[in-house]
């Protein structure tokens, strides 16, 4: 079950980097300038982090099969209007699609795991669903570049929105929960789950870990998901299959990883000073991606910023020490909202940025760069400066 689960959450990875490897093309097609690519990018992460909460509200009162299932072929519509679409409209309502039909994806394979493994499983399982899950992007690398140069753009839309269903039909096939006890407590209503997690964003020190939230994933996706293929293409000179098999190379480490930082976890006395100081030097790493343009040297940089951007995970960590376990499943629904919100904004930040550069003649990848480290150093001091948990403070 929790592998037909993963299933989804693989594509939901593969659809949320894929424009790093069409971007080139749709900009030929439509001719879309640096700040529209950068809205077309961060549609998918806006309307998956938007509905975050509702579908972890949804998961509790109706299942995680029902919600799933629901949801994932709203995927299956975005991907075919995105494959047809005859301009860029049509092209933004179905990454709009896509994003709402792959909300729920990780967020089940979380809640399936906290339910049908021991505590003591938790971790190990976890990481090996996130390591199975990042297939996904390992399709958006070279597999897509070719897909994508021997028959166009659409084409990866198009088998994205196939596989798309052979996972709804595995999901419906497997998956099955256990019925619900007549015994139990009437279901809660709408208004009160909701209502329940706007208490979090009462405590003082929820906006310290939402303003790490907001920079850190977002910065590996803005990379990964959308400049990694402009970048070596236009500014090194790049095919699109030889910077497709970089992206495979970044989307394999990107699996690593996180498992290593967090089988290096140092504990809550150390951890807020790990999360600050990985911020910090991920942030020096943009920087000097931005203005250094040899081309080896980038692919170190890139390299480099990919396997530090890991230390990210250790966030997972201390929101679970932060909250008392009644509210542990809220506040990491919480996270996961502020992370893919974090990445629409600075994906769309950043296409500006880009727009402005190449308008007064400049470098856009330095802009786009740049930006990304001074956001990161933003996040970084608002998460070091903002109050911290008094829970955390006790287990310290």
């Amino acid at each position: 079950m929790l592998l037909a689960l993963i299933s989804g959450f693989a594509l939901s990875q593969a659809y949320r980097t894929v424009t790093a490897i069409i971007a080139v093309a749709l900009q030929a097609d439509f001719g879309l300038s640096p700040s529209s690519l950068g809205l077309f990018a961060g549609l998918f992460a806006l309307t998956f982090g938007a509905v975050q909460l509702f579908m972890g509200v949804g998961i509790d009162l109706y299942g995680l099969r029902r919600t799933v299932l629901v949801a994932a072929p709203l995927s299956v519509l975005g991907a075919a209007l995105s494959a047809w679409s005859p301009s860029y409209g049509w092209l933004l309502a179905g990454q709009a699609l896509i994003g709402l039909g792959c909300a729920p994806a990780f967020l089940a394979c979380t809640v399936f795991i906290a339910r049908h493994f021991a505590a003591s499983q938790f971790a190990a399982v976890s990481g090996m669903s996130l390591g199975l899950g990042g297939i996904g992007m390992l399709f958006t690398g070279s597999p897509l570049a070719w897909l994508v140069e021997q028959y166009g753009w659409r084409s990866g839309f198009a088998t994205l929105g196939l596989l798309s269903v052979l996972s709804w039909l595995l999901i419906a096939w497997k998956v099955h929960e256990p019925a619900q006890d007549a015994s139990a407590a009437p279901r809660q209503s709408w208004l009160a789950a909701t209502r329940e997690f706007g208490v979090l964003m009462t405590q003082p020190y929820s906006w310290g870990i939402l303003a790490m939230a907001l920079v850190t994933y977002a910065s590996f996706l803005t990379l990964r998901g959308l400049w990694l293929g402009p970048l070596l293409m236009e500014r090194q000179g790049w095919s699109l299959v030889a910077s497709g098999h970089l992206a495979l190379v970044v989307s394999l480490i990107s699996l690593v990883s996180p498992g290593l930082f967090g089988r290096l976890d140092p504990g809550p006395l150390r951890r807020r000073r790990w999360l600050v100081t990985t911020t910090s030097i991920t942030a020096l790493l943009y920087a000097a991606l931005g203005l250094l343009h040899t081309g080896w040297l980038n692919v170190v940089l890139i390299i480099v910023i990919v396997t530090v951007s890991g230390g990210a995970v250790l966030q997972y960590a201390h929101v679970r020490s932060s909250y008392p376990p009644e509210a542990t499943g809220r506040a990491m629904a919480l996270l996961t909202m502020a992370m893919f919100l974090g990445a629409a904004l600075m994906q769309w930040l950043t296409g500006l940025m880009a727009s402005w550069a190449t308008h007064h003649g400049l470098d856009p990848f330095a802009a786009v760069m740049l930006g990304i480290a001074a956001l990161l150093c933003l996040g970084a001091t608002a998460f070091q400066t903002l109050p911290v948990s008094p829970r955390l403070r006790q287990q310290v």
